[in-house]
């Protein structure tokens, strides 16, 4: 089954990525942009198939989306697999687990952040939490088709699975007596980020190993999710490319 995409970045990363196979470009007719040049030169070098179709047949095919008069078909999305994940030689491990994010911005956001801060993978639950959708595609701005996202039936007990490979599970919490920013992250890692207003499931939060918060001084007690995994994430990066710990 076909896997929409859209927007000038999702087009463009999905071409240069060798993680999926775009099958077909549509461009709206008469339409000129910073970009372009480059996207149809990688379509032809590529031998994908172009056509140039009308504005309100991109809007058809997207919903009415920001599609920004490009539109892309690939192969069904295929999410990675976590032990081929794992077995990346990438310096110390670095994992961000998302348990039950349902924005599909938040998710595209966070995967994004992913992408800019070397994070070997992503993984998130089969249920009650947003799959990979055009919109994640499109908030991510093509960062989906260069880190691996791992879909797995049990958060909890993937976490257990990790540990076992000497990898340390630290869980994002309000109420954690200790910011993130007095705890050693340079250790090999996995960032776990709760759902939007309820965080972690306690099953979860119990298979983290430390629980961190971010220090607040505002009137309001709580931040957006992929602005809080994405403080931490460059947390991480910041104390590793550093000589010195925290």
């Amino acid at each position: 089954m076909a896997f929409l995409i859209y927007g000038i970045n999702p087009v463009s990363e999905a071409l240069r990525s060798d993680r999926c196979r775009i099958t077909e470009v549509w461009i709206a007719e008469g339409r000129s942009f910073k970009g372009l040049e480059g996207i149809i030169s990688m379509v032809e070098s590529k031998g994908v198939p172009l056509r140039r179709v009308g504005r309100s047949q991109l809007d058809s095919l997207t919903k009415d989306a920001l599609h920004q008069g490009v539109v892309g078909s690939i192969e069904q999305f295929a999410y990675a697999d976590l032990d081929a994940v794992l077995q990346q030689d990438q310096g110390e491990p670095f994992l961000l687990v998302l348990d039950g994010i349902e924005d599909p911005r938040n998710l595209g956001a966070l995967i994004r952040t992913a992408d800019a801060c070397g994070v070997w993978g992503v993984i998130i639950p089969k249920d009650r939490a947003v799959g990979i959708t055009p919109a994640v595609a499109k908030s991510s701005a093509g960062a989906l088709f260069h880190v691996p996202v791992v879909r797995v039936t049990n958060i909890a007990t993937t976490l257990r699975q990790i540990k076992e490979r000497g990898i340390w599970v630290v869980g994002a919490a309000a109420e954690a007596q200790t910011d993130l920013f007095h705890h050693d992250l340079t250790i090999p890692l996995a960032v776990v980020i709760g759902g939007e207003g309820r965080g972690m499931r306690p099953l979860v939060k119990r298979e983290c190993d430390l629980l961190v918060s971010i220090p607040m001084k505002g009137k309001v007690n709580s931040l957006n999710a992929s602005v809080a995994g994405s403080i931490i994430l460059y947390e991480v990066i910041r104390q590793r490319g550093s000589t010195h710990r925290p």
